[in-house]
């Protein structure tokens, strides 16, 4: 991979080109390292550098030396990808990598992990929702076996903040609606909407992805080879600076993505079942999206 600059006292380097070809996370990489998180980013300019510091304060004293963040950006409007570059001085851990053509949350992780070198990896939302603390029970439980450790909010120590009546029925709805379509998947994990988790390198290495939207778990779930799972209790909380990226288009695409990935298992019986039960779930998601804005509301399928 070429280097575009060196981080400040590390060999790492801070700048990473882009991967291309299939979304297939590489078996191993060469000189490898314990752990590599992801932070997938767009417009968290304002986020970043506290971020960046919760981060290092839970990994530094674990894993120092054997752990990498990979900042993911979309080529941010306000400049994300440059903060990124510009902390990469103070924080040695941390690379960078800009996308100018290729977006998504989803790809942008996958893309993440392709160019990653830890023999565990990860995924953490930029914009402080994820309690940066959580992280270390989700090391220790890919530490005593799991395959898969993830943050829950619907396990003992789980919640959210601050979250009205409507927007935890949306939510359950969502999960609902994977059970529905997807029980042998959604069904393995209490809070299979999550985007903050730990999966071992070996679970998935060699499996093509195809995520649509921005929940990687599913993905995670429907094509890796996962064996044992544990689940973390976190509680969820309200964004601090700038703005959700939640858009009515997502909720088409959480759909779409959950019947792609039932049909990538029963290939030849889903679709005459399917077509009754979907027109139902398209006739009762529209109803739902006339009667409100999900972006003015601030809800969103997570």
């Amino acid at each position: 991979m070429r280097v575009v600059r060196p981080a400040y006292g590390t060999g790492l380097p801070a700048g990473v080109e882009v991967p291309r070809g299939p979304l297939r996370v590489n078996p191993e990489r060469e000189a490898p390292i314990r752990l590599s998180l992801i932070v997938p980013t767009y417009d968290e300019s304002r986020n970043l550098e506290e971020l960046l510091r919760q981060l290092t304060a839970v990994l530094e004293p674990r894993l120092a030396g054997e752990y990498e963040i990979l900042v993911v950006d979309d080529d941010s409007p306000d400049g994300t990808w440059a903060v990124a570059m510009r902390l990469a001085g103070r924080w040695p851990a941390v690379r960078v990598m800009r996308r100018r053509s290729e977006k998504g949350l989803s790809t942008a992780v996958i893309r993440g992990w392709q160019a990653a070198r830890g023999e565990v990896l990860a995924v953490i939302d930029a914009d402080l929702q994820h309690p940066p603390e959580v992280l270390a029970r989700l090391w220790e439980a890919v530490n005593a076996g799991a395959d898969l450790a993830v943050a829950s909010r619907h396990v003992e120590g789980g919640g959210v903040s601050d979250w009205s009546a409507l927007r935890l029925a949306l939510s359950r709805g969502a999960q609902l609606l994977g059970l529905a379509v997807l029980p042998s998947v959604v069904g393995r994990v209490s809070d299979p909407m999550s985007g903050y988790f730990m999966v071992r390198r070996s679970a998935i290495a060699g499996a093509e992805l195809s995520p649509l939207g921005y929940k990687i778990l599913l993905e995670v779930l429907g094509r890796g080879r996962i064996r044992t799972i544990s689940e973390v209790g976190f509680v969820f909380r309200e964004r601090l600076a700038g703005e959700s990226k939640v858009t009515a288009r997502l909720y088409g695409d959480y759909l779409r993505h959950l019947v792609r990935l039932r049909l990538a298992t029963l290939p030849a019986r889903f679709p005459r079942f399917a077509a009754v039960g979907l027109s139902g779930v398209a006739v009762d998601m529209a109803l739902l999206f006339l009667l409100s804005d999900p972006r003015a509301l601030g809800w969103g399928l997570t």
